[in-house]
């Protein structure tokens, strides 16, 4: 078994969550530009993602739900999950998005993964408060990753880290492969191979005996 750990916005999908939900208060734009300046490593993770919070602060839950029924998943990223899975891999999702939009996309691919670890956006009196919680605000993806390779009692080596953004340069340097998908320039150095789609990380996985070659 190995530990195959995915970013989300951006790697398993090309939606942006944040950018979704600013659309339903008018600072897209805005969300757009502080999540290019954090992927390029220009501020930091937790920064951007605080700020962006703010922006929806008073949003209505319902539309934020609307936001989150518009995340999807890559082409062929379902299938993937479902061939990695099938050979006994443990897949997980680490994500400074929001579990709800990560859970949207997973049920209409009718896909599941092993674990999520991600951020929500609090409601208080059906609105969003403009607070973030959870674990991977101020902590990084290669705590996230170590700790599930010592809960499973997976040497680091056997962990596999795929992302595309400077939150993901933690978990891509202590990974034992690391991929990098359509990365930022700030990205690139950590990746021992890069991609641009899920075809052709599907044959990265072939070529290091992750997967076996599909023979369709």
């Amino acid at each position: 078994m190995r530990i195959i750990a995915f970013d989300f916005d951006g790697t398993l999908s090309d939606s942006e969550m944040t950018v979704l939900l600013g659309e339903r208060n008018g600072t897209a734009d805005e969300m757009a530009d502080i999540t290019e300046r954090a992927m390029n490593d220009e501020i930091s993770y937790a920064e951007s993602l605080r700020s962006r919070a703010r922006l929806l602060e008073g949003l209505e839950e319902e539309l934020a739900e609307e936001a989150y029924d518009e995340v999807e998943l890559r082409p062929g990223a379902a299938a993937l999950i479902e061939r990695l899975r099938d050979y006994g891999h443990h897949v997980a999702i680490f994500t400074g998005g929001f579990r709800r939009g990560v859970e949207r996309a997973l049920e209409k691919e009718d896909v599941e993964v092993d674990d999520i670890v991600s951020n929500s956006l609090p409601v208080k009196g059906g609105r969003l408060t403009g607070d973030v919680e959870g674990p991977l605000i101020e902590g990084t993806k290669d705590t996230a990753l170590e700790n599930h390779a010592a809960e499973h009692d997976v040497p680091m080596d056997r962990t596999v880290a795929v992302g595309d953004g400077a939150n993901d340069l933690p978990m891509l340097e202590v990974a034992g492969l690391s991929v990098g998908f359509a990365p930022k320039d700030a990205v690139r150095p950590a990746c021992d191979v890069v991609v641009s789609s899920m075809n052709r990380l599907g044959k990265v996985f072939e070529d290091d005996n992750i997967l076996e070659a599909d023979e369709a």
